[in-house]
């Protein structure tokens, strides 16, 4: 399926989808086509409806992870192989609708005490302290940071869009105190392999899990409960949702309201920014 999948990255890259996105609809595809030994172009509607029940039942993959399928699926149909009429009814669980395990600001704290390394400690307070997803805080460049306009600059985040978020002075603090000791040139968090390239998603993961280890911390989640955490504690602060938005560079919303939801006790009134930094008491310097 070697000019298949030509095909389909020209697709993607022609819409502007993100590199993740690109491995993600490649690899749901390349499943397809293996369950089946033969080019995906050629299955029946039958087919490809048993392919989703056996993804279902057999692999009991979660709901989220079949409608990840299911869109790289549609994608291919409908804008590779220009199946105009490509409607089939395939079937998959609903997508489990589950409040996540909120991290504390006590909690929070002891995560980023346990981090001894300051390069990746300051990435995890990066992530906390402005609420971005692991993909933006490995990506961030030493340009990305205005110190005078207390501002942090976002390049292509989800859905290929630019945006500024708010740096509070305990973040910027934190952040100067780091570059004055790693002295990086381009990337803000480079590889420690080759400077010449960022830090690795995988490598910010795993500085996360082994901190939170390390602070005997036991609420499931993995870094990405950093930017749940942000959005909750700004919101318990009285931040109104739509600033919210966007600072977390939300397309719609609703999708921000989840977190109204998660937290009954949200604050109404106050429009101030809280430094979720500087009150955690974080010394390792």
């Amino acid at each position: 399926m070697t000019q298949l999948r030509q095909q389909m990255i020209d697709a993607m890259r022609q819409r502007g989808f993100s590199v993740r996105t690109h491995q993600s609809y490649l690899a749901a595809i390349v499943d397809l086509s293996r369950y089946y030994q033969r080019s995906p172009a050629r299955l029946s509607v039958d087919e490809l409806q048993g392919y989703f029940k056996y993804l279902a039942l057999e692999r009991e993959l979660s709901g989220a992870t079949c409608r990840l399928y299911l869109n790289a699926v549609r994608f291919l149909y409908l804008q590779v192989l220009k199946r105009p009429s490509f409607d089939v009814p395939l079937v998959i669980p609903k997508r489990a609708q589950r409040i996540p395990d909120l991290l504390t600001r006590e909690e929070v704290g002891r995560i980023l005490r346990a981090c001894p390394n300051l390069k990746h400690r300051t990435l995890l307070q990066t992530c906390y302290g402005c609420g971005l997803r692991v993909s933006e805080v490995v990506q961030l460049r030493v340009r990305h940071v205005d110190g005078e306009r207390q501002l942090l600059r976002i390049e292509q985040g989800k859905g290929a869009k630019d945006r500024l978020v708010i740096v509070t002075p305990g973040l910027l603090k934190k952040l100067r105190h780091y570059w004055s000791s790693y002295r990086p040139f381009d990337w803000l968090f480079p590889s420690g392999h080759d400077p010449s390239t960022h830090l690795g998603i995988g490598s910010a993961q795993r500085a996360f899990s082994r901190a939170k280890a390390q602070s005997g911390v036991e609420k499931v989640g993995g870094i990405h409960s950093l930017r749940h955490a942000y959005a909750t504690h700004q919101l318990e602060s009285g931040l109104p949702v739509h600033q919210l938005q966007r600072l977390l560079g939300h397309d719609s919303l609703q999708s921000t309201m989840r977190y109204v939801h998660w937290v009954p006790t949200v604050q109404r009134g106050n429009t101030g920014y809280t430094d979720l930094i500087s009150g955690l008491e974080v010394r390792h310097d």
